[in-house]
C-alpha cells in the first residue's frame, strides 16, 4: 500500500505543483518580460512540456487512488477526494482539447489575438484547477489528521 501511496504523493506534486508554480510565478514573470507574441510561444511550449507530464500523473493518481480505495481505503474525505480529482480531471480534458489544441494552432500560424483569447480562457482554468487541487489536498490532510 505505502508504494500506491507514494505515486499517489507524487503525481498530485507534479501536477499541483506545476500549475501553482505556472500560475503564480511564471505568469506574472512573463506578463512582465515578454511581448505578447513571445509569451505566446513560450506558453504553448511550456503547456506542451507539462501536459506531457499531466496525461501520465492523472493515469498514476487514478490507477492509485482506485487500488488503496479497492484494498479497504475509506471515509468521507477519500469520497470527497476522488469527486474533486473527477473534476480536476474534466476541466483538464477540457482545457487540453478545447483550449489548447486551438491555442497551438494559433500560436503556429501567429495569429495573436485568437491565441490570447485561448490563453486567457486556460488562465482562468487553471485557477480554478489550481484551487480544486488545494481543496483537495486540504481534504486528505483533514481525513488522515482529523481537523
Amino acid at each position: 500500500m505505502i508504494f500506491f501511496k507514494l505515486i499517489h504523493l507524487l503525481s498530485v506534486l507534479i501536477w499541483v505543483g506545476g500549475m501553482f508554480f505556472a500560475y503564480v510565478v511564471l505568469r506574472p514573470a512573463a506578463v512582465e518580460i515578454l511581448e505578447p507574441p513571445q509569451r505566446l510561444r513560450l506558453w504553448d511550449s511550456v503547456f506542451r512540456r507539462f501536459f506531457g507530464w499531466v496525461w501520465p500523473t492523472i493515469g498514476a493518481l487514478l490507477a492509485s487512488g482506485l487500488y488503496m480505495i479497492y484494498s479497504g481505503l475509506t471515509g468521507t474525505h477519500v469520497h470527497i477526494m476522488l469527486t474533486l480529482g473527477l473534476a480536476m480531471i474534466a476541466v483538464y480534458c477540457y482545457v487540453f482539447f478545447a483550449c489548447y489544441r486551438p491555442l497551438h494552432a494559433h500560436v503556429a500560424g501567429e495569429r495573436w489575438k485568437e491565441a490570447a483569447a485561448q490563453l486567457g480562457r486556460i488562465r482562468k482554468l487553471v485557477g480554478i484547477n489550481l484551487a480544486l487541487g488545494l481543496l483537495t489536498v486540504s481534504v486528505a490532510l483533514a481525513g488522515i489528521y482529523g481537523f
